[in-house]
């Protein structure tokens, strides 16, 4: 990997700033990986470059990059190195692993759109279509699509590769039981089993969780694994557990991703001002209580406030 100088950082750094100088780090490293695929497949054949075209639209469209923020949230906090360069691949191998799960997401969906572009099972079939090509348009975009979900994947596995042990153990547990949640909820939903109230991330979410609460478990548990810090463990998972009930219950009122008209429905029909009241104490409890768990970890200066901060801004209204 290409090494660029860093600008110098003081102790008295703000914990924001470390955090957005890593982001950028990550940025330029998604950028580069699928810039040079890209290259490189297009000299050997143009078609073999339409999968790795694919990524890069994606990743060129941005996203909030969520899984970055917090595993970089989660390093730097455990006291990690800001010029370290194994956070910053395992902050990009996240992305790609999103990346791949939202491929794949949108063609079991059949969505139209993915970050204001058309998405990518929809834009191979219209290709195909376009050309005449050889059997069924709708067909060879799905294909294409899962195909580029792979691509994508086996990118975070190389990022990935280089990372120490205990952080590969992670990433791999983590790959896994997105793959199982995933599973789980589109079972759940075909079986007429799903439930838009959010009951079960309130009481305690498991593993295999189809709402996906190690989307935010497992992305610290690897920042404290590459900062050398494994103890952090039981206080990042309690911060994340509780941090995810407030997310989802905030997703079910305001109708946010993965609540649809089933939702709505619950909430127009059951839902009065007394009953929405107290699911913003809910809310407020669950954040109280993940800030709770950060003031009293054992984390870098200035982290303890900024992981409260993270909590609130995750929970706050639309």
């Amino acid at each position: 990997m290409t090494t660029h100088p860093q600008p110098q950082r003081t102790a008295a750094a703000a914990p924001g700033q470390l955090l957005d100088g890593m982001l950028d780090r990550v940025e330029e490293r998604l950028r580069g990986l699928v810039a040079g695929e890209h290259r490189r497949w297009n000299a050997v054949d143009p078609r073999a470059a339409t999968l790795v075209g694919g990524i890069a639209e994606l990743v060129r469209a941005g996203g909030d990059r969520c899984r970055p923020v917090i595993c970089l949230t989660g390093y730097l906090a455990a006291g990690g190195d800001p010029d370290g360069t194994e956070a910053v691949e395992a902050a990009a191998a996240l992305e790609l692993l999103d990346t791949c799960l939202l491929i794949r997401s949108d063609v079991r969906d059949n969505a139209p759109l993915r970050r204001g572009i058309p998405t990518l099972h929809v834009s191979h079939a219209a290709e195909h279509e376009r050309n005449g090509w050889r059997g069924e348009s709708r067909r060879f975009g799905e294909g294409t699509a899962v195909l580029a979900g792979d691509l994508a994947l086996a990118y975070g596995d190389r990022l990935a590769a280089g990372l120490p042990t205990a952080a590969w153990q992670v990433w791999d547990e983590l790959r896994t039981e997105r793959v199982i949640g995933a599973h789980a909820h589109a079972a759940a939903a075909t079986e007429y089993l799903d439930d838009p109230w959010p009951g079960r991330c309130i009481s305690g979410c498991t593993r295999g969780c189809g709402a996906g609460w190690y989307a935010l478990h497992h992305p610290l548990l690897l920042g404290a694994a590459l900062a050398g810090r494994p103890e952090l463990a039981p206080a990042y998972e309690d911060f994340a557990r509780a941090l995810h009930a407030a997310w989802r219950l905030r997703g079910f009122l305001e109708g946010g991703p993965g609540y649809d008209w089933d939702a709505q429905l619950v909430r127009e029909v059951l839902f009065q001002d007394d009953t929405r009241d107290m699911a913003e104490r809910i809310i407020s409890d669950l954040v109280h209580r993940a800030t709770r768990v950060a003031a009293s970890a054992p984390l870098a200066p200035g982290w303890r406030a900024e992981l409260g901060a993270f909590a609130e801004r995750v929970a706050a209204r639309g």
